[in-house]
């Protein structure tokens, strides 16, 4: 089967998920297993892809020609490649747990939950890939649109209230400021194809590039840069299976995913770099970095403060595209799949917390650790992922981006990443050191408290198993990541 053959089919296999799935409505193991089938067959062909790109081709598919220039183009680069293999295997994963999380909390509405997933997923497939923003930008849209349903899944005026900031914050920042500046780059260049090198003209003034650059920063309001931040923490009335989507597999990496794509093929990292325009972005992301951080640590509500770590850790990405070094971008392609790992861990420990014990807020866990080990392990090691501790895949990203730091010459970015890794030991730590050895035992008898069910177990040790992983063999990201055009 051909490279062009594989990237269509990357996009086409959630979508046929998405109309399967209604059929077996009234039989939730078949409608289950159309999803877990799905998953694994989209896993199968990024992964051929992926050996394909290794070896250095670059497969590409042609589609729909709208005139003006434009068209529907699907292309993979390593960039692109690396943000598929991390949502693919995720879909596993999250498919596997949110079987054990939404039979155990008898969620309304399955079905629809399943559909609109899998058309998330091929929306991401078609970021991804795309060829140019043209395509990148309806994928962006569609994510959008998709993932809406899943926001206001429970049907409360709370998770209302969260999908009305979810669609005015995202479709407002792509419309009034990502979509000007997609025209923009279509006036200057006469392309908005994805390019190794960038595509702007060595004519265009510094000023105009860093206009272009703020209406791209802020109109991805999916990267959360604050002060675009404020639909993530209000989505979280999500369920669980919701916000481990939202950030480890597809809204929030879609965005940092989309910045760093930009800056590396539109810009060019040597353009932005010689304008001196990408300094402000840097002050900006850094500024993300740590008030998200102090944030977190006010928040009691467990999914609150995972949602402000979120905002922090993945300006990480936006940082290393600021930065506009080798290192940098490397160092921002390593967080989108490090952080994945470790923080899809965090949301499925909270979830299976709030399974098994009902409970939501920090303060009431207690003690809880001696009724839920394995949970809590496995929050420790993802807590430890964030945090870039080894033996821990984090470490590597920020790693990188402190040595793209020391080469733009910006010292106190290095500083920042130091204070932020402290920040996420005092907002992470403690959650699993009181669940072990803080307040009263265990809770005992018919009412005692037990692990989440078997499926969330399971998809939890394999994220935990892969923070650990990412440490030791980090190489085919290396490798993948190499490939980038870089100065």
């Amino acid at each position: 089967m051909s490279g062009s053959t594989l990237l269509i089919a990357a996009v086409v296999i959630p979508l046929l998920a998405a109309a399967l799935i209604p059929l077996f409505h009234k039989w939730p193991d078949l409608r289950e297993g159309v999803t877990l089938t799905a998953a694994l067959a989209l896993f199968a062909v990024t992964m051929i892809l992926l050996v394909s790109v290794m070896g250095g081709e670059r497969p590409q598919a042609g589609g729909l020609d709208i005139g003006v220039g434009l068209r529907l183009a699907f292309a993979i680069e390593p960039l692109g490649m690396l943000f598929a293999v991390v949502a693919s295997s995720l879909w596993i994963v999250n498919s596997i747990y949110s079987i054990g999380y939404m039979r155990g909390n008898k969620e309304p509405r399955q079905t629809p939950f399943y559909v609109c997933f899998a058309v998330a997923i091929s929306s991401v497939m078609v970021i991804a890939y795309s060829g140019n923003l043209f395509t990148l930008f309806l994928g962006y849209e569609v994510l959008t649109l998709s993932t809406y349903p899943l926001v206001t899944h429970k049907g409360n005026e709370d998770a209302k209230r969260a999908g009305r900031v979810y669609l005015l914050m995202l479709l407002g920042s792509s419309m009034l400021l990502l979509l000007p500046a997609i025209i923009w780059t279509w006036y200057l260049a006469g392309t908005v194809s994805f390019t190794p090198g960038g595509v702007l003209p060595s004519t265009v003034a510094p000023a105009a590039i860093g206009l272009l650059l703020g209406l791209f920063a802020f109109g991805i309001g999916k990267a959360a840069v604050m002060p675009m931040h404020f639909w993530l923490p209000r989505a979280m009335v999500a369920p669980t299976p919701v916000s481990a989507l939202l950030h480890a597999v597809a809204v929030v990496k879609a965005g940092v995913f989309t910045m760093l794509k930009v800056v590396v093929y539109i810009f060019g990292i040597d353009t932005l770099a010689a304008s001196g325009q990408g300094e402000w972005l840097v002050y900006v992301a850094a500024a993300t970095v740590l008030l998200a951080s102090l944030i977190a640590m006010t928040k009691d509500n467990l999914k609150a403060r995972l949602a402000y770590s979120t905002i922090s850790q993945l300006s990480y990405v936006v940082l290393g595209a600021a930065l506009a070094t080798g290192p940098a971008m490397i160092g921002g392609g390593l967080q989108i799949a490090m952080h994945a790992a470790g923080k899809i861990t965090l949301f499925f420990c909270a979830g299976a917390i709030y399974t098994a014990a009902h409970k939501t807020e920090i303060s009431d866990m207690k003690g809880l650790g001696r009724a839920m080990p394995f949970t809590f392990a496995a929050f420790a090691v993802g807590a430890l992922s964030i945090i870039g501790l080894p033996p821990m895949g984090g470490v590597w990203s920020k790693w990188y981006l402190a040595l793209g730091a020391l080469q733009a010459d910006q010292v106190f970015v290095v500083a920042v990443l130091m204070i932020s890794s402290l920040l996420n030991v005092a907002y992470l730590l403690p959650i699993p050191i009181r669940a072990f050895f803080d307040g009263g035992a265990a809770p005992k008898g018919k009412t005692a408290i037990k692990e989440a069910p078997l499926p969330c177990l399971i998809a939890i040790g394999a994220t935990s198993l892969a923070c650990i992983a990412l440490f030791f063999f980090p190489g085919p990201i290396f490798d993948l990541l190499g490939q980038i055009a870089v100065r």
